[in-house]
């Protein structure tokens, strides 16, 4: 049943946002924050990502019963049941609510927000491809969070790196949706790929994935970061350049090691090489 609920929420995925949450908190904190608030920022990012996963499955559910891909994941093949999801998804928008309300009022305040941006994108692939920019949003928002639960408000550097995660993530779901393209078109998925074909699709991602890297030097330069940050930066483009060469016209198969394994890298390195360049 825990292997189930793990991969029905999977929860490996927190390591796409989880670190950026920290970038934001770290560089705002001149890099030493409070250890309290790095837990409450720890626990309110694991309430709303657990909390939009779940309700995302819920929302899905009748998609992911027909998708030859999902139809045997956890919930479409019953072995985690819709009920449990709903008690869950309750208790982490509680645990998120509560944590938000532990930060500060700005945080609390737009906590709402983020719970509508959290559970709109899988209803937005209902009726736009610019879903992958709504998830891009999602993402966008752990920085920002983390900055946010230090100062209260918003300063110009938070702006650039939201910008930078948005387009990483949209780029990378670009890529991700590949893999239900025949699915998509015949079922009226809304995506990139099913609108634009594979090959446009693709460039769309690449492109995605340049503006992502202007957005993170436009973090580095506002924020005033050292060589530490742009060694990391360095790291980063490179990383994305090997994720982009992993996946194309006939390698498709690929794509997971692309999705999970090179982001994982890239969210992990760019916290790390942050925290560095402040403590150094």
């Amino acid at each position: 049943m825990i292997r189930d609920f793990v991969e029905a929420l999977k929860l490996e995925h927190t390591i796409f946002a989880l670190p950026f949450a920290y970038v934001g908190l770290w560089t705002a904190a001149g890099g030493n924050p409070a250890w309290g608030t790095v837990g409450w920022v720890t626990l309110a990012m694991i309430g709303a990502r657990t909390a939009g996963m779940a309700l995302n499955r819920l929302i899905d559910l009748p998609l992911d019963r027909l998708n030859p891909r999902t139809k045997n994941w956890p919930v479409p093949a019953g072995r985690v049941k819709p009920p449990l999801l709903w008690g869950l998804a309750g208790l982490a928008t509680a645990l998120f609510l509560f944590s938000a309300a532990r930060l500060n009022p700005l945080c609390l305040r737009l906590a709402p927000g983020a719970l509508v941006l959290l559970v709109g994108y899988p209803i937005t692939k209902r009726f736009t491809w610019g879903c992958h920019f709504w998830l891009g949003l999602v993402l966008g928002a752990a920085p920002a969070a983390g900055w946010l639960a230090v100062t209260g408000y918003w300063e110009l550097p938070i702006l650039p790196l939201v910008v930078g995660v948005a387009f990483w993530a949209a780029g990378f779901d670009i890529l991700y949706a590949l893999l239900d393209l025949d699915f998509d078109r015949r079922h009226g998925v809304y995506s990139i790929p099913q609108r634009f074909g594979l090959r446009k699709a693709l460039w769309i991602s690449r492109l995605c994935h340049a503006l992502s890297l202007l957005g993170f030097a436009a973090f580095g330069s506002f924020a005033w970061l050292g060589a530490w940050f742009w060694g990391g930066w360095a790291l980063l483009g490179g990383l994305l350049l090997y994720e982009q060469i992993l996946v194309g016209p006939g390698r498709l198969d690929r794509i997971n090691k692309a999705f999970f394994t090179v982001n994982g890298w890239i969210s992990i390195s760019f916290f790390v090489f942050t925290l560095l360049d402040l403590k150094l």
